[in-house]
């Protein structure tokens, strides 16, 4: 149904509707042969009279934009799309990426084979058919209380995390979760990222105008010395596993990190958990929110790798302070994650589905992973050196070449890889060439991996 807005000046209500009608006949916005709304329904629709619309639909037919059927109603005329220039009002189309690689060592999204979709499929009608009333009401700004209860559960038998659920929030993803935190922190204080890191968080950090910086990591990762030279405030880290590293931040620098951001009244830490859930030998180590006793650590993760990117769910878990002031300034709005989505996944945790879940993607990304990297070792040894930390979805491999990595790149590019070194990651873009490169194999079939490398270190052979 055609809706106006009708502006309270001296121009008559039915020059007004002419002039509305035509501007979208001509832009295109009402199609050519599209039929309009009867008299009596476009009058009661807009609050106007029907002579009203009449008198604008005859002055469209007298000037040919509209033409009428006897009994069947009146019809956009058709105008020829070189009559108007359209340039200024078309938006351009979306771009839509068609990846004809053979292989992409770049992705770290997860295969869609993994996803439990029987068992998914069943808790949603479970849930469409038991919490109609739940279902419309309106979400609490943190998201529904059975699904930050059963978050809580999940880390402290996964992460030996001790949560309130009232601190937990749940959001459409960490970039939305990003805003809310830039929000509560402050977007006046300078955050500091690791450098080499990943490179989203520079167009999230601008989207939202913060003042960012990055420090360099050691072997250890980021250090509290590095921190204090670059001014930060908040520290932006992922010390269970750096990416793209994979460096596991051993106990020591953990508390010196905390004890750096207790040095300073309104100092933070930002804990991203990246890839937690695949860590394949070893027991993990405590995240820094476990550890933290002074209510300056924000812990954040995602349900993208350990179920799919398009559920769009992630969860942070705020110190106390920040949690009362989510309350007081957001207390207003809803969560952005669908009431139908939370129940789903809280009904999926509780009910131990997510944990059987993690168990066999883990049994399966732990052999392929042993897999791929014993048959580097057996085959192409003598061009390459995998660098192994028993962690997440991707390793990395050192070349022993001459190539710059731009070149490697490229000869990669020629065989369908894409392929992503480490000096791809850096911030400063002066890494120079690393020679070391990303294996993401949470995507790939193992036949299919070994025939693209057996592929790539010919390429560097030659």
């Amino acid at each position: 149904m055609l809706t106006y807005n009708f502006l309270k000046n001296k121009v008559p209500l039915y020059e007004q509707l002419y002039e509305y009608i035509r501007n979208d006949i001509v832009s295109g916005t009402i199609s050519a042969h599209e039929k309009l709304p009867s008299r009596r329904t476009f009058a009661a629709n807009n609050g106007i009279s029907v002579i009203t619309v009449q008198n604008a639909y005859d002055r469209l037919i007298s000037e040919g934009y509209v033409y009428s059927r006897p009994g069947r109603g009146y019809y956009a005329a058709e105008i020829p799309e070189t009559a108007f220039s359209r340039a200024d009002t078309a938006a351009a189309p979306l771009p839509e990426e068609e990846d004809k690689h053979l292989i992409d060592f770049s992705d770290n999204r997860t295969r869609p084979e993994n996803f439990p979709f029987s068992v998914w499929a069943k808790l949603s009608r479970e849930v469409l058919s038991t919490k109609e009333r739940e279902l419309t009401e309106i979400s609490p700004a943190g998201g529904v209380e059975p699904l930050r209860r059963a978050v809580a559960r999940h880390l402290k038998s996964f992460r030996g995390m001790s949560v309130d659920p009232d601190r937990v929030v749940v959001g459409a993803g960490s970039e939305y979760l990003y805003g809310v935190l830039f929000r509560l922190l402050g977007a006046d204080k300078t955050y500091c990222t690791e450098n080499p890191g990943y490179k989203k968080l520079e167009r999230i950090y601008a989207l939202h105008n913060i003042s960012r910086v990055w420090a360099d990591m050691d072997d250890k990762g980021i250090s509290a010395e590095e921190l204090r030279r670059t001014g930060a405030e908040v520290a932006h880290i992922t010390p269970n596993h750096h990416f793209p590293t994979g460096i596991t931040m051993p106990a020591g620098r953990r508390y010196e990190l905390l004890a750096w951001a207790n040095e300073v009244e309104g100092r933070y830490i930002i804990e991203d958990d990246y890839d937690s859930e695949f860590r394949t030998s070893g027991k993990p180590m405590p995240t820094l929110s476990g550890i933290d006793g002074c209510g300056k650590v924000v812990y954040m993760n995602t349900f993208s790798k350990s179920l799919t990117p398009t559920i769009r769910i992630g969860y942070m878990v705020l110190p106390a302070t920040l949690a009362n002031r989510f309350r007081r300034d957001f207390s207003g709005f809803s969560c952005t994650v669908s009431n139908f989505e939370q129940y789903t996944l809280a009904e999926f945790i509780s009910r131990g589905y997510f944990e059987k879940h993690i168990n066999r993607t883990r049994s399966y990304y732990s052999k392929l992973r042993e897999s791929l990297i014993r048959y580097i070792g057996e085959n192409h040894g003598d061009v390459c050196r995998v660098t192994e930390n028993d962690s997440g979805l991707h390793f990395l491999i050192e070349l022993a070449t001459s190539l710059s990595d731009e070149e490697v790149r490229r000869r990669a590019e020629d065989r369908g890889i894409r392929i992503k070194s480490l000096s791809d990651y850096d911030f400063g873009g002066g890494g120079g060439d690393s020679h070391r490169f990303l294996i993401n194999y949470s995507r790939v079939d193992e036949d299919t991996a070994r025939n693209a490398l057996r592929e790539l270190f010919a390429r560097i052979r030659e």
